[in-house]
C-alpha cells in the first residue's frame, strides 16, 4: 500500500442482502482481521469515499439509491460487489422483485465470490480494488497533465 498517498475510504452499502456478507464485512474490522492495518477507513459519507463496497442484489426500491450513492462518490472510484447476491442476485435472483447483481445498475470493478464471503476474501478484494483505484488515479493525473501541457503550448 505504499503507493497510496492517503488512506482509502470505504463506504459500505447493504443493497438487499440476508446480512451474512454484512456480518463478514464487519468481521474485517475486528482485531482478528484488522483491515485498518492497511490504512483503510470506513466512512458513512459517499462524498468522502474512494471505494463503494456493496452487499446484496438490486431491487426496484434500491436501484435509485445505489445510482445516487455511486454518482456522489468523486472520481476516481472503485466498486466492489461482495457475495453471490451482489454479483448475480444470488439465491434471490428468481424472486419477483430482484433485478440482479450490482452490475445491472453501476459498473463493478471487483467481484468477491461466496455466500457469505469470508473476511479473508473481502480483504483480498479490497486490496485488489485499491490497486485498481491507484491505476485510475494515475490515468486521471496523466490526463490532467496532458491537458495542462496542451493549454501551455497554445
Amino acid at each position: 500500500m505504499a503507493f497510496m498517498k492517503r488512506s482509502p475510504w470505504i463506504l459500505h452499502y447493504d443493497a438487499s442482502s440476508c446480512n451474512g456478507c454484512d456480518i463478514e464485512v464487519l468481521a474485517c474490522l475486528t482485531p482478528l482481521y484488522d483491515v485498518e492495518r492497511f490504512g483503510i477507513i470506513n466512512t458513512g459519507n459517499p462524498k468522502h469515499a474512494d471505494v463503494l463496497l456493496i452487499t446484496g442484489g438490486i431491487n426496484a426500491q434500491n436501484r435509485e439509491v445505489v445510482e445516487n450513492i455511486y454518482e456522489q462518490i468523486p472520481e476516481p472510484k472503485v466498486v466492489i460487489a461482495v457475495g453471490a447476491c451482489a454479483a448475480t442476485g444470488g439465491i434471490f435472483r428468481e424472486c419477483y422483485n430482484i433485478i440482479g447483481g450490482i452490475d445491472k445498475v453501476i459498473p463493478v470493478d471487483v467481484y468477491i465470490p461466496g455466500c457469505a464471503a469470508r473476511p479473508e476474501q473481502i480483504i483480498d478484494g479490497v486490496v485488489a480494488a485499491l490497486s485498481i483505484l491507484e491505476e485510475k488515479r494515475a490515468k486521471m493525473n496523466g490526463a490532467a497533465q496532458e491537458t495542462e501541457q496542451a493549454g501551455e503550448s497554445t
